[in-house]
């Protein structure tokens, strides 16, 4: 029952009040499927992009994170290939930040930040880690060619 108030609360506000380029919105008739959207922020190698993401919300939300994962491929050290986010508010302690204090919005304003500023001490994809720490040229064009193949609104 929390899950459901809390969620529709979540929801209505993120409708009215969104963080900026950040869109949420329920998928399905299953009050747990949402879907967002974020828009690669200015100065970054997702400018202009559209990425979609699948939001599932659990059942012992907002105890549990949600699990969120990229739809839209994104060439990104903390990201991989099946769209998984490497990020502590999705996680649990005590390896995770997740705290039922946080929100749907807290938690994709920080994959926005994420986007802006990787963390390659911690990630998913090592070889992409590796060029954004070593090769930061080829990462920003490779990271420019994901995003106009992929994540460009025709």
């Amino acid at each position: 029952m929390q899950r459901a108030s809390r969620l529709k609360r979540e929801l209505s506000l993120l409708a009215t009040e969104p963080p900026p380029g950040i869109t949420c919105w329920q998928d399905a008739d299953q009050m747990g499927d949402l879907r967002a959207q974020i828009i690669g922020g200015a100065n970054t190698p997702y400018e202009k992009g559209v990425f979609t993401l699948e939001v599932t919300i659990p059942e012992r939300y907002p105890f549990e994170p949600p699990q969120i994962r990229f739809l839209t491929p994104i060439y990104h050290p903390n990201i991989d290939s099946a769209g998984r986010i490497c990020l502590d508010v999705l996680k649990l302690p005590p390896k995770g930040a997740w705290r039922p204090s946080l929100s749907i919005a807290t938690v994709l304003a920080s994959i926005q930040l994420l986007m802006a500023e990787p963390n390659p001490d911690d990630p998913l994809m090592a070889d992409i880690s590796s060029e954004f720490k070593y090769n930061k040229p080829v990462f920003l064009s490779n990271a420019r060619r994901w995003t106009e193949q992929h994540a460009r609104q025709q």
